[in-house]
């Protein structure tokens, strides 16, 4: 399906599809096709939810989760339940929905924001690392368990938070995320990064 021969809202809409992470032209070419052949309230209710998008959701200024815009803390954080001596550290605020399907995790959470990453431009400045150590001392923080993705670029980020800490005289256990073998994969499709991980963090039968 060639774009140039299409109406022109329909070009414009498969070509702001195809911006997104992960939509390839075909994908956008779906995408944009399925709205059309659905009914006007359809594309109305997305537009709207887009509209809303900015003006509505805002980041939590001491977790840097993402929250409501009324909200004035993540409900995460002062939530009477959760333990605040305890904090997972990730990347992304997603990656907090991810843990929270678990139901296993009972304390509370700290966004970076991202990764430490040369190549993208990213460095440690561009993360909330000091809004962790303030944490950490305001929140009397026993246990801190680092739970940035198992890549280069969060593997760096967990050396460089163990070491910025350390350097910064506070005093925390810190703890990372267990890696191994995912359940149902072969050890020939597993990665070099992840053999490692499951070789260090075998356990006794």
């Amino acid at each position: 399906m060639a774009t140039d021969i299409l109406p022109a809202a329909l070009t414009e809409l498969i070509e702001e599809l195809g911006n997104l992470p992960g939509v390839g032209a075909r994908t956008a070419e779906r995408y944009a096709y399925y709205l059309l052949r659905q009914q006007t309230s359809t594309s109305s209710k997305l537009a709207d939810a887009l509209r809303g998008l900015h003006s509505n959701v805002t980041s939590c200024p001491v977790t840097f989760a993402l929250i409501d815009a009324d909200q004035d803390v993540s409900p995460l954080y002062t939530d009477a339940s959760r333990d605040k001596t305890l904090i997972a550290v990730v990347e992304e605020p997603l990656d907090i929905v991810a843990l929270e399907r678990t139901g296993q995790f009972k304390g509370t959470y700290h966004v970076l924001g991202g990764a430490i990453s040369p190549i993208d431009g990213v460095g440690p400045e561009q993360l909330h690392i000091p809004e962790l150590v303030e944490r950490i001392k305001t929140d009397n923080v026993v246990e801190l368990i680092i739970a940035t993705n198992a890549s280069v670029e969060g593997e760096s980020t967990a050396l460089f938070l163990q070491r910025f800490i350390k350097d910064a005289g506070v005093s925390v256990t810190m703890s990372r995320l267990a890696r191994g073998i995912p359940v149902g994969v072969d050890l020939e499709y597993a990665d070099q990064i992840t053999l490692s991980h499951a070789l260090h963090g075998r356990s006794a039968l």
